[in-house]
């Protein structure tokens, strides 16, 4: 891993290659707030109702990050750890929030804001904006991953890992479509894929504080299960190269009968292959037993004021809007971004941008954390390697192998993310 010292002398020098935005004031001396995000579809119709109804108090300036959320991270790190004031608002990955407030890059959320997300926002939406107890970060989008199924296939969809593996090889044997589609590569997403799995096997694969890799029993398990999946016949030859879009578009064509995935894939299949989403139901996530409901991994993304702001109480007040109900009921209907505030849901129009809303909400007051450690892009990097290809894996000794790669990663030992 790089040193803290390395970034910030790497910062140093190439904070300068990056454009800057503008910062400080307008030619009206209205104040101007950067806000820096990854490309969203019509945010900057948010971020400009947000300007009108700030009524020349400031002005938000919307800055485009890359569009991958390693190159996201890596910009702000390198600005963040320089310094850089030019900063106001953070657009944040949900895995970025333990990391920047124990470096101190952003400042602690208290008084009215701190009450309104606490009072509005799904709980685990919540749990994932806070480090040591104090919120850092307000959820402006959230998620989980469901199991979309062909219903011309699988009239009544599988509730166990099991049952969907015994489905899938039964079509198998009928000649029918079969495999069960989901993200499979040497990145997050299967990081986020064994996390499912061990937060429904009721594991652990860090401490409580953060600060220790368990791997336990429940960790054995959901390692039992990737390895079953992975050689069991019912995934597609791509699986241990597969990525998010990967899955959507072979599900979407016809080449499976499951497919575990976010639920932006909806919008996409109802817009380009109507007559696939027609076939297409969603249920839950399947258990790993039937007696215990899964627990999936919560995505989403959070809005947090850079420590280094010259107008962080600006730049809060701006965030009640940006985050607010109706940026993200515009952001939910318009550009597929599942809402955090709870109340969202239940607007009309949510009906048919997100028919799947009763699952996906079921599932988001279950859902689990990825591991809370300041050292979280280092786990994920060992972890990805560790488990790729999944067919390789064998439960106990990856499990203890994963023990003493995942304590280098926290303990910051020879890792660079």
């Amino acid at each position: 891993m790089t040193t803290p010292g390395r970034v910030v002398a790497a910062a140093a020098a190439l904070i300068l290659a990056a454009p800057l935005a503008a910062c400080g004031s307008d030619d009206e001396g209205v104040p101007v707030l950067t806000f820096y995000n990854s490309p969203v579809q019509n945010l900057q119709t948010v971020v400009d109702r947000c300007n009108q109804q700030a009524a020349g108090k400031y002005k938000i300036s919307y800055q485009t990050l890359p569009r991958t959320a390693d190159d996201q991270r890596v910009q702000m790190v390198r600005r963040l750890a320089a310094k850089d004031d030019s900063m106001d608002i953070l657009g944040m990955d949900v895995t970025w929030t333990q990391e920047f407030a124990s470096a101190n890059w952003i400042r602690e959320i208290t008084g009215d804001l701190k009450s309104e997300v606490e009072g509005q926002t799904l709980a685990a939406a919540v749990d994932s904006a806070k480090y040591e107890d104090k919120l850092y970060a307000a959820p402006n989008n959230t998620n989980v991953q469901l199991l979309w199924y062909r219903k011309d296939l699988v009239p009544t969809p599988p509730k166990t890992w099991d049952e969907m593996i015994q489905m899938s090889q039964q079509l198998k044997s009928q000649g029918k479509p079969y495999q069960v589609m989901t993200m499979g590569a040497q990145y997050e997403g299967l990081v986020v894929f064994f996390n499912s799995l061990v937060a429904s096997a009721g594991g652990h694969v860090v401490d409580d504080a953060g600060e220790k890799a368990v791997m336990d029993d429940g960790t054995v398990k959901a390692l039992e299960v990737l390895k079953n999946f992975a050689t069991a016949g019912v995934t597609d030859p791509s699986f241990s190269n597969a990525v998010e879009d990967d899955v959507r578009r072979a599900f979407q064509d016809g080449g499976g009968a499951f497919e575990l995935n976010w639920p932006y894939v909806w919008a996409s299949m109802s817009e380009d292959a109507p007559d696939m989403a027609a076939k297409v139901g969603w249920a839950r996530y399947p258990a790993i037993d039937a007696s215990t409901p899964s627990r999936t991994t919560i995505g989403g993304s959070e809005q947090a004021v850079s420590s280094y702001s010259k107008h962080p109480d600006l730049a809060f007040d701006a965030i009640k809007c940006l985050r607010g109900p109706e940026s993200q009921l515009y952001l939910a209907v318009n550009s597929g971004q599942a809402p955090s505030i709870e109340s969202v849901y239940n607007d009309p129009s949510m009906d048919k941008a997100y028919p799947m809303k009763d699952v996906l909400l079921d599932e988001l007051k279950t859902s689990a954390p990825r591991p809370r450690t300041p050292a979280y892009q280092n786990l994920s990097t060992v972890v990805a390697a560790e488990l790729s290809p999944p067919a390789s894996v064998e439960p106990q000794k990856t499990a203890d192998s994963l023990r003493e790669s995942i304590q280098a990663a926290i303990d910051s030992k020879g890792v660079l993310p």
